[in-house]
């Protein structure tokens, strides 16, 4: 078991970390089989839910029902429905109430794959099965996800640690759906008023764009290691951490990695119970995710709470690196002048040159006029605690302004955007006098002499 080498235990070829990304506008005999599956589980699935409902109404409408017999269907048919209802499940005014109501439950952990499978796919991938490659296996898993679930194992050494392995088959099945999903967005609803307003097609392409990352566990994986060895690049951010990554036992499709032990972010009345001083770890982790867009390059695209935790021994751990994003040194220079701007000096006239650099705002702007304009709309925002409009919210909005203006806004930035509200979300709960477009902090590493300088004209002290 010691002497046991797996594929990437010498590292990753390059090869490995390349993003395939099959065709999403071709539908051929595979999504025309796929298509009378789904038509036949939904129809079956409502049908059966309808007739309970006739049955044994118990106070429900017959809308509950079949809305309930939908997600049975969601639920059946696998990853890419149980994305589609999460999303239905977060987003109301999405489609009737009914349905994200009863979506809500796809939110929680899906159904487990199979223990022999598991094994299977182990053996497959690793060459031995897990109870040769491992101390110890938990044959119930830790989590079960979408494309992935997690075993707790316990490595030859002694160390703890997690086996994330993806669903067998999950990439044909799930680009399978996509396929589906989006012939069906263009030649059905594409004339469609409410789809073009929800932009279905382009929803779809994200979505699309996603997954060809997310199912490259290697990718994943290398993005962790990068992280996390970055997280203490200026020699501080100790309170933060994620998963090591334990490559002997990784392989296209499984990633080994350190176990954690904590509660989601969102868990405020424990992290009050434990005594943490959350307005603190949380300015930590931001600041992390910060260098981390700004300076470092990858960033974590997904920090919702299941994925940014509090660990028992007080740290936090960024967790689920199957979403990130970068920004391109031009992009990154331009969110570190809007930082810079409203964090230190509030000279606008900056930002109009930013905006210009990178063509969302024109040239023949000038930014003595529009410097000042942007600062008296911008300022009463940013200046107040995150339980008003903060600056993810404010950046959103600036990204959808310059949309009209015909700018090309790039994925990532809107990745941006989406995290930074994440946050201010968590603030409001843990922190609501806190001000993160005004935390210099957060650009110590990266200003070090302008935000010392403005820290001492403030008489404000950082934390170390």
């Amino acid at each position: 078991m010691d002497q046991f080498r797996g594929p990437f235990s010498n590292g990753v070829p390059e090869s490995a970390l390349r993003i395939d990304r099959p065709r999403l506008d071709t539908f051929g005999l595979a999504e025309v089989r796929r298509t009378i599956t789904i038509l036949v589980v939904l129809v079956v699935t409502t049908v059966r839910a309808l007739g309970a409902w006739a049955l044994h109404r118990r106070g429900r409408t017959w809308r509950v029902a079949a809305a309930n017999g939908v997600v049975d269907g969601f639920e059946r048919l696998g990853p890419t429905f149980v994305k589609i209802g999460q999303l239905v499940a977060s987003s109301p005014g999405l489609v009737p109430d009914e349905v994200a109501d009863a979506a809500l439950r796809m939110l929680d952990d899906v159904r487990p794959v199979p223990l022999e499978q598991i094994t299977r796919m182990i053996t497959a991938e690793l060459g031995q099965p897990p109870d040769r490659l491992f101390r110890s296996f938990d044959p119930e898993p830790l989590s079960a996800a979408s494309i992935a679930q997690v075993h707790a194992v316990v490595l030859p050494d002694g160390r703890d640690a997690v086996l994330k392995i993806q669903r067998p088959d999950i990439a044909d099945s799930m680009l399978c759906d996509l396929r589906i999903q989006y012939a069906f967005a263009t030649r059905v609803l594409g004339r469609s008023k409410r789809a073009a307003r929800l932009e279905l097609t382009d929803m779809i392409r994200d979505a699309w764009e996603i997954a060809c990352e997310e199912l490259n566990a290697a990718l994943e994986a290398s993005r962790q290691h990068r992280f996390r060895e970055r997280i203490g690049a200026f020699g501080d951010n100790a309170e933060i951490t994620a998963p090591e990554v334990y490559w002997n036992w990784c392989t296209p499709h499984m990633i080994c990695m350190e176990r954690m032990r904590g509660v989601p972010m969102d868990h405020f009345d424990e992290l009050a119970r434990r005594g943490i001083d959350a307005e603190l770890l949380l300015r930590r982790g931001i600041k992390v995710w910060v260098e981390a867009a700004l300076v470092h390059g990858p960033f974590h695209g997904d920090v919702h709470a299941g994925n940014l935790w509090v660990l028992d021994d007080g740290r936090a751990a960024y967790l689920d690196f199957g979403i990130m994003g970068e920004l391109t040194p031009q992009w990154r220079r331009t969110q570190a002048d809007i930082m810079f701007t409203s964090m230190i000096d509030q000279d606008y006239r900056r930002v109009v040159r930013a905006y210009q650099t990178v063509g969302v705002m024109p040239t023949d702007v000038d930014p003595e006029v529009a410097g000042p304009a942007m600062a008296s709309v911008l300022e009463p925002i940013l200046s107040q605690p995150v339980g008003t409009v903060g600056l993810g919210e404010t950046l959103q909005s600036n990204m959808e302004m310059a949309e009209q203006f015909g700018a090309r806004i790039p994925r990532e930035l809107s990745l941006v955007a989406k995290q930074l509200l994440y946050f201010e979300r968590y603030a409001k709960a843990l922190a609501p006098g806190y001000v993160l477009a005004r935390d210099l902090y957060l650009l110590k590493n990266i200003f070090p002499t302008e935000v010392a300088a403005t820290a001492a004209e403030r008489g404000v002290t950082l934390p170390n």
